[in-house]
């Protein structure tokens, strides 16, 4: 797979094509938003069992919205029975659960390297029985391994990012998958700073209105708010995906962008 070298402009223009795939099909993405907010949730209920199996899934679910992303650009309904089709063609689904526990093991691998050698402060900052957290010394003790697991992670993101669509539709070797996503986004690294400064700006924008709203409003009311936000915001990145993709490997199929 060879990865165009695309202008700085494109990580506003993936922007640009987001909002109008989402104004398509509003409702099918922002019930995709509602499922994968679902399932973080769940995976909060079962500690650690419900983490992996979130992380392992990670490709899959990315899959299912870039071919939802694309059949809403054809202007094809997405029924219910739609989503989960993609998996069940040509073993799609197995190959992913493999992407998906070498992703589980470099994220755990990151985990490890940023929090080792860190383990003491860690620990002192941590309450005895019966004493209370104090959570300025405990911020404090976790913000250097947050920073280098954080650093470590954005590695591990473009070694993964390409990945679902090249194991999925092309049935690229693992391994391979890895390095062209890599290769892809060095290319692209230009459009794709500006595509993450977005979204960045976005999550800075989102958490000031909810403080704002919860002094405002009162904290009810500001959580249905935000909530109702998050999805509407997580179902335009999703739509996001596929014309990174499409514009990247200049995939030449029947699908028309909206963007000039």
């Amino acid at each position: 797979m060879q990865a165009s070298i695309l202008p700085f402009q494109y990580g506003w223009y993936w922007i640009l094509a987001a909002i109008e795939t989402f104004k398509k099909q509003p409702m099918a993405l922002i019930f995709w938003a509602l499922i994968t907010n679902l399932l973080i949730n769940i995976s909060y209920f079962i500690p650690i069992i419900g983490q992996i199996a979130l992380m392992v899934l990670t490709p899959s679910l990315t899959f299912i919205v870039l071919n939802a992303s694309q059949q809403i650009l054809k202007d094809k309904r997405m029924q219910l029975g739609d989503w989960l089709s993609p998996l069940k063609k040509d073993n799609t689904f197995a190959r992913l659960l493999k992407l998906g526990g070498v992703y589980f093991f470099f994220l755990f691998v990151a985990s490890v390297v940023a929090t080792t050698p860190f383990l003491d402060s860690i620990s002192a900052a941590l309450p005895a029985a019966e004493q209370s957290v104090d959570p300025a010394t405990l911020m404090q003790a976790v913000r250097t391994p947050v920073m280098i697991f954080l650093g470590l992670y954005l590695l591990i993101s473009v070694l993964f990012w390409h990945a679902p669509a090249l194991v999925g539709w092309h049935q690229i070797p693992l391994k391979q998958a890895l390095f062209y996503s890599m290769i892809a986004c060095w290319r692209n690294k230009l459009p794709m700073i500006i595509y993450g400064l977005f979204w960045g700006g976005i999550y800075y924008l989102f958490n000031m209105l909810s403080v704002t709203l919860a002094g405002g409003v009162g904290s009810e009311f500001s959580y249905f708010i935000m909530t109702f936000l998050s999805l509407l915001v997580f179902a335009i990145l999703y739509a996001s995906f596929y014309p990174i993709y499409k514009t990247v490997f200049s995939i030449e199929d029947d699908v028309q962008l909206p963007i000039k």
